[in-house]
């Protein structure tokens, strides 16, 4: 798979895990998660050749480059409005 369309689809995907599971008080789990996803993706990626093919400073650079979004709290619980305080 071609870097950049793998790239597109970890955005994807972090984006919809990040708004499913961005409530308030679930930043700490949203920073771990992210930091999961980083060392598995350098560790694949590292596995594509026989030599390695990046080290942590070229793949920071690289996350930078594709724009790979950080962990962020999309539904704030205690700004619900009224018509729907049932969830709580």
């Amino acid at each position: 798979m071609p870097l950049t369309s793998l790239m597109e689809k970890l955005k994807r995907k972090l984006i919809g895990y990040y708004r499913y599971y961005g409530i308030t008080d679930n930043t700490e789990n949203l920073d771990k998660f992210r930091y999961l996803v980083r060392r598995l993706t350098f560790k694949w990626l590292n596995r594509r050749s026989q030599k390695r093919s990046y080290n942590w400073i070229s793949f920071d650079a690289m996350f930078k480059y594709f724009n790979i979004p950080k962990a962020k709290v999309y539904v704030n619980i205690f700004e619900l409005k009224e018509d729907i305080t049932y969830i709580l």
